[in-house]
């Protein structure tokens, strides 16, 4: 039995805490927040006609398997703790221009016959070609990355790559490129091209293997969580605490000691004496661990800070809209949009909000999270980074929060959902929002390290581990929740 501590309650850092415990080693988790979850974050508004509840993180849950094991690995089921409802259609994509719609769904045949009908037969034999390739793309990927370490690029070089699975990954080709290639409708492009964005990376420069996150949604589906998808991290939570680890919220870890290149403890915020451990886990972003916690230059130098925030509205809205759960609806110009929110810092061109961003709404139909005859909606624009270099913005400039809330509400109503007249209240939380509440740096959504390689599992020092967004195998539930067992099972239960 090994001590563990646990810095940072996000999903990965709770799913870590309880694989640990379950097979027997002494856990505590230290939180900043005086809540678990990070980045899975909820929100109460309390008006007349009601409360609204809001997750002010991740709205969707895929690959579901992955959390059934995750609580069978720690004995119990996930169907006693969460209620997992399908959604159809996963995304309604809104196209510029007018015409039709394009909902997805997890039933491949019926997505393709859906692109048929809204784009024409040879959209519909574009689509299932570039499908094809996915799968081959998401069978190397699960099979050879996902679920095992990957500490260098040198590890992905010595996998035993077969000849189609190269072809089909296409190194050095982008995602853009890739669809490009494969697809001739321009909307096709385009919807293909927002599958970047779920790693916090643009199109144009994010790797064709990226074509594996669209497999993985439309493959196993799109779930939504009754009540919320915060209700996740409170599953977590109490499956820790079942387990005997102890979870202290409002706690800050300074700074983890590895003298001697190993891991000795951990230091507290008003705390002299260190805390004592075997084995720390990083739920922190990698730029975090290093610059902060364990300065360590040569793995500060190889991370990156392109990686895409959100401006985010939180939305009572009066009235039922019919719209979708998850809607997304595009610009005209989407080149315009990623210039806008990544600049050109190697040119001196600075980052700046969107004037004609993509407008993400989530409206979930769930009477436990809304008053009756009202909406609770969630609204992201991709967004540059918080912060005052050239590629980033000074989301605390006075005037400059409330004016973008009103130009996105602006957008909306162009592309024909006007609820201008129809809010109840609107709160708004920018990237300086977020790096504020969850220490995620300049607020990037899916961690500093953006595309696909991420930071290793495996720290410098024996003993020290990362998980979480920020690292391998990247961002989003189901990467974090793949992270913590990879570690996991590292670690194992014989660990020093």
């Amino acid at each position: 039995m090994a001590r563990i501590v646990v810095v940072g309650a996000g999903v990965g850092g709770l799913a870590t805490a309880a694989r640990l415990a379950a097979t027997g080693h002494e856990v505590t988790v230290f939180e900043q927040a005086g809540t678990v979850g990070g980045k899975l974050g909820r929100y109460v508004h309390d008006t007349p006609a009601g409360a609204f509840h809001f997750d002010t993180g991740p709205s969707l849950l895929t690959l579901p398997e992955v959390f059934h094991d995750l609580f069978e690995a720690t004995g119990a089921k996930l169907d006693e703790y969460l209620d997992l409802t399908p959604l159809d259609p996963i995304v309604r994509h809104v196209f510029p221009g007018g015409g039709p719609t394009l909902d997805s769904c997890a039933d491949p045949a019926e997505f393709a016959g859906r692109v048929g009908a809204a784009f024409g037969d040879q959209a519909a034999g574009d689509w299932q070609r570039l499908w094809r390739r996915a799968a081959r793309v998401w069978d190397a990927s699960h099979r050879d990355i996902l679920r095992r370490p990957v500490d260098s690029p040198l590890d992905l070089a010595a996998l035993a790559w077969r000849l189609g699975d190269l072809a089909a990954i296409a190194p050095g080709r982008t995602l853009r490129g890739l669809g490009r290639r494969h697809l001739a409708d321009p909307r096709l492009r385009m919807l293909l091209d927002r599958y970047a964005t779920y790693t916090g990376a643009d199109p144009r420069r994010a790797p064709a293997a990226l074509v594996a996150v669209p497999y993985a949604e439309l493959a196993f589906g799109g779930w939504y969580l009754r009540g919320g998808l915060g209700t996740l991290a409170d599953a977590l939570l109490t499956r820790c605490l079942d387990l005997g680890v102890v979870v202290q919220t409002g706690t800050t870890v300074t700074r983890i000691d590895a003298a001697g290149g190993r891991v000795h403890g951990v230091r507290l915020a008003g705390v002299a004496a260190p805390v004592p451990a075997d084995v720390v886990v990083a739920n922190v972003d990698a730029l975090t661990l290093y610059r902060d916690l364990l300065p360590s230059p040569r793995r500060l130098a190889g991370l990156t800070d392109r990686s895409l925030a959100g401006f985010v509205l939180l939305l009572g809205v009066a009235g039922e809209t019919g719209l979708a759960h998850h809607n997304v609806f595009f610009p005209r110009d989407y080149d315009a949009e990623f210039d806008a929110v990544f600049g050109h810092p190697g040119r001196g061109v600075r980052a700046r909000p969107a004037s004609d961003p993509t407008v993400f709404v989530t409206v979930a139909d769930d009477p436990a999270v809304r008053p009756a005859g009202h909406e609770a909606w969630f609204v992201l624009v991709n967004a540059p980074r918080h912060g005052t270099a050239t590629g980033a913005v000074d989301w605390r400039r006075p005037g400059l929060a409330d004016a973008y809330a009103d130009r996105v509400l602006d957008v909306l109503a162009e592309r024909g959902v006007d609820v201008r007249d129809r809010l109840v209240f609107r709160e708004v939380r920018t990237p300086a929002d977020l790096d504020a509440a969850t220490g995620a740096p300049g607020g990037a959504i899916y961690g500093t390290a953006g595309g696909l390689l991420r930071p290793a599992n495996r720290g410098p020092a024996a003993g020290l581990w990362l998980v979480g967004g920020s690292g391998h195998p990247g961002g989003g539930l189901p990467m974090v929740t793949l992270s913590a067992q990879i570690v996991a099972d590292a670690i194992g239960p014989d660990w020093g």
